[in-house]
């Protein structure tokens, strides 16, 4: 397999991390950097720019397995203070 860098500054990085003896190889580096971050979502009906389709039905199953469903998402409608002006 051949891997192309199309970025001339993410090359020197991964050049001078070799080089400081921060990995071994680049394909340490590669390793190291893919097993840190987290797995990609799984897409269930992606949309035409390549992110997940959500419904609704995925918010409601969010909000029903959250730890604090009781407190209320609904905004206070108190009303602003309000100075008397003459003109």
């Amino acid at each position: 397999m051949t891997i192309e860098i199309q970025k001339p500054e993410l090359e020197a990085l991964i050049v001078e991390r070799v080089r400081l003896g921060a990995f071994p190889t680049v394909e340490d580096a590669l390793w190291q950097a893919l097993n840190s971050s987290p797995p990609p979502f799984k897409q269930r009906g992606a949309e035409s720019n390549g992110a997940p389709g959500r419904t609704g039905a995925d918010l409601i199953d969010v909000m029903q397995a959250s730890p604090y469903r009781d407190i209320e998402l609904e905004p206070a409608r108190d009303r602003f203070p309000v100075r008397d002006i003459t003109f």
